[in-house]
């Protein structure tokens, strides 16, 4: 069964994140096609690229290498700080590169304009790891989705986004599953 991990991309005090995440993870649960799990950058903690591109001296590395290549895809909550993503995510993700490769990759993000322009720079990181950018993405308005601009209420259209998204990251990790065992791809 592919393995889905949902990226919590922030670690700043006072996030909406995590019940970002846990909405995502709850929605998924509902599924039958994928297991998914929280990976909280929190729980992660690596210093400012501290090592050699593809040398693993550091504990910290290892570690992190081993979660990320544990997944078939992924499924990124970000928030749009200074209309960009959060600098603790991409430094978690520019630690490494052969573990992201030929994964499948959505984005649910949040902020003032729902977190759009976090997406849009993540999805040229991405397409720059050799990974497989879903087109289908949640945005989530902090001014209308969260109550309070706390509280996260997420409307009816925003669970058929989410569940449209799910589909393209699970079926698209399933597809790119050859390529991540060099199994050979048949072609009809």
């Amino acid at each position: 069964m592919i393995s889905i991990g949902i990226i919590l991309g922030s670690t700043r005090p006072g996030r909406r994140g995590e019940q970002v995440a846990r909405w995502v993870e709850e929605r998924a649960a509902l599924r039958g096609d994928a297991r998914f799990e929280v990976v909280d950058l929190v729980d992660h903690p690596l210093p400012h690229l501290d090592e050699l591109p593809g040398e693993y001296g550091h504990e910290h590395t290892r570690a992190w290498a081993a979660k990320i290549a544990s997944f078939d895809g992924f499924v990124v909550v970000t928030p749009e700080y200074n209309h960009s993503a959060p600098a603790v995510l991409k430094n978690a993700i520019d630690f490494l590169h052969a573990e992201w490769r030929d994964k499948a990759i959505g984005f649910v993000s949040y902020g003032g304009v729902g977190g759009a322009r976090a997406v849009e720079q993540l999805r040229l990181v991405c397409g720059a790891l050799e990974m497989a950018d879903v087109t289908s993405q949640v945005t989530l308005s902090l001014a209308t989705e969260f109550e309070n601009f706390t509280v996260l209420k997420p409307g009816d259209h925003h669970v058929a986004a989410l569940t449209k998204m799910l589909d393209q990251v699970v079926a698209w990790s399933t597809a790119l599953a050859p390529l991540r065992t060099g199994s050979p791809v048949a072609v009809a």
